[in-house]
């Protein structure tokens, strides 16, 4: 069969760039996945008790942008759903990000609204401070919290998610989840909150549901290569692995999940519990919080952050600091010399820790500026 486009990966990016396509371009798209479904790191499905679950931990939906939520919407209906977090610190649930209410979960009430106003006089009210920029900044008793929190809340988190120190990593990274002068609990604070009603497999299989879109799946896209006609390839599996790690590898951090079903009604208070201290775990999200299911039963999800082995376990964030940018750009200086034959886009081809909102975003923008007025 003879395609326009071949496209490698099937999750967020690939999806919306192969709708983008077939739709408004009446182009003709394969997709070619290794894994055996669609919506990358973000699909779910129906385990045995009927609980929609993330398979690959949770993905909740949020963006500022309205051209990104009308897009989506295109294809799934919304449950809307606020996202809360608490962190255990010293035996204590306190809420994530670190807030107002934090201190006072925390700390004597007196030290607790000394704390408070210093944050006030320093930073305003509703700013979200980075937790290196407050330590960076801080004096007096504001130097006391600054450790406090990068100890307790930032440091020990950061080593078992990434496997390095804060201080190695880029601060787009670090300034994720800041200090929170605010007592909004709320995870995030972005205008648009929700999650497809149906679930993201849903949503990606209406994306998909195209005559000029085929899916492959189970399925190496070098194992079929030269065997289909096609003109143009869009990449979005991993860059260095694209270029058979010509230059070496780019390092990532993977997760292994645990999942487990209890015969009780709910688990814990909130969506995500995130352990920075104890145990080897990062956190425990249940997953009946994201779908607003009813159920006699719950299923939580733990995640356990490991190294990266190529072959063995699947990348999930890259490692983002100087010395890993500058290999980047050694294979971007391979990708130019393609012509523009082969587009790389998502979390994996731009080696970016993109929000899901951010590579939707980042595909509607590929799509318009290089691909619509192209011709191939």
């Amino acid at each position: 069969m003879k395609f326009d486009w071949l496209i490698i990966g099937a999750g967020y990016s690939a999806c919306v760039l192969a709708e983008r396509i077939a739709t408004q371009l009446a182009q003709r798209v394969l997709i070619v996945e290794r894994r055996d479904h669609i919506g990358g790191n973000a699909y779910d499905y129906y385990n045995e008790h009927g609980i929609l679950v993330h398979k690959y931990g949770p993905h909740i939906f949020h963006t500022k942008s309205k051209k990104v939520w009308d897009y989506l919407s295109q294809f799934t209906e919304w449950r809307h759903y606020y996202h809360h977090v608490l962190g255990v610190l010293e035996g204590k649930k306190v809420p994530i990000p670190f807030n107002l209410n934090s201190l006072y979960a925390l700390f004597p009430p007196k030290y607790a609204e000394k704390l408070e106003n210093l944050l006030l006089e320093n930073f305003g009210f509703g700013v979200k401070v980075p937790i290196l920029k407050l330590r960076e900044s801080a004096s007096g008793d504001l130097t006391f919290l600054a450790d406090y929190i990068y100890e307790n809340v930032f440091l020990r988190y950061t080593m078992k998610q990434w496997g390095v120190k804060p201080e190695e990593l880029d601060r787009g990274v670090t300034g994720r989840v800041p200090v929170y002068i605010s007592r909004d609990n709320r995870y995030f604070q972005d205008p648009y909150q929700a999650m497809p009603k149906l679930g993201y497999t849903e949503m990606f299989r209406r994306m998909l549901a195209h005559p000029n879109i085929k899916v492959l799946l189970n399925t190496d896209y070098r194992e079929i290569i030269n065997d289909v006609q096609f003109n143009r390839i869009i990449c979005t599996g991993p860059i260095d692995t694209f270029f058979d790690y010509m230059y070496g590898e780019l390092p990532y951090r993977s997760i292994h999940f645990e999942f487990q079903t209890l015969d009780q009604e709910w688990y814990q208070e909130v969506g995500t519990v995130n352990y920075p201290n104890d145990y080897d775990i990062t956190r425990i999200t249940e997953q009946k919080y994201l779908s607003g299911q009813t159920s006699p039963k719950t299923t939580l999800v733990m995640e356990y952050p490991q190294a990266y082995i190529p072959g063995k376990n699947d990348p999930y964030y890259p490692i983002l600091n100087e010395e890993n940018r500058d290999r980047l750009d050694l294979y971007l200086k391979e990708v130019e010399k393609l012509n523009g034959t082969v587009i790389f886009a998502g979390r994996l081809a731009d080696y970016k820790y993109y929000d899901m909102d951010q590579a939707v975003l980042r595909a509607l923008g590929l799509f318009e500026k290089e691909i619509a007025n192209s011709r191939v």
